[in-house]
């Protein structure tokens, strides 16, 4: 059987073309790999729940006997301390939830310091 001449230039030419296409799309065509796009959506669904439920830890903030304290360690902390004072307080652990959540803890944190 005989092979055209022409095949093996096609083929070399589909397979630069091929790896050119990959390198452009990661690096400039905005492509990511799986891992990459579940990453991204984790981060966009903490930041949704925390944009959401802002509002819930300021009112148990408001609710809470011991908030002028806490409120009073929240200003003086420094950007990182407060979340742990927020998530210590229990004010970023929505209901059902075992654990604060730090994404909540830490707009609640701004949130608190916009208000004082």
């Amino acid at each position: 059987m005989d092979i055209p001449t022409w095949i093996k230039p096609a083929l070399t030419g589909a397979a630069f073309g091929a790896f050119a296409m990959v390198v452009f799309g990661f690096s400039w065509g905005g492509w990511v790999t799986s891992g990459t796009a579940r990453s991204i959506s984790a981060s966009d669904v903490s930041s949704g729940v925390a944009l959401a439920l802002t509002p819930y830890c300021i009112e148990r903030s408001k609710g809470d006997p011991a908030a002028t304290k806490v409120l009073a360690d929240i200003k003086s902390a420094s950007l990182y301390g407060r979340r742990s004072i927020v998530e210590k307080s229990g004010w970023a652990t929505p209901l059902g939830a075992d654990q604060p959540n730090s994404a909540l803890a830490s707009a609640c944190g701004d949130e608190l310091i916009k208000a004082l």
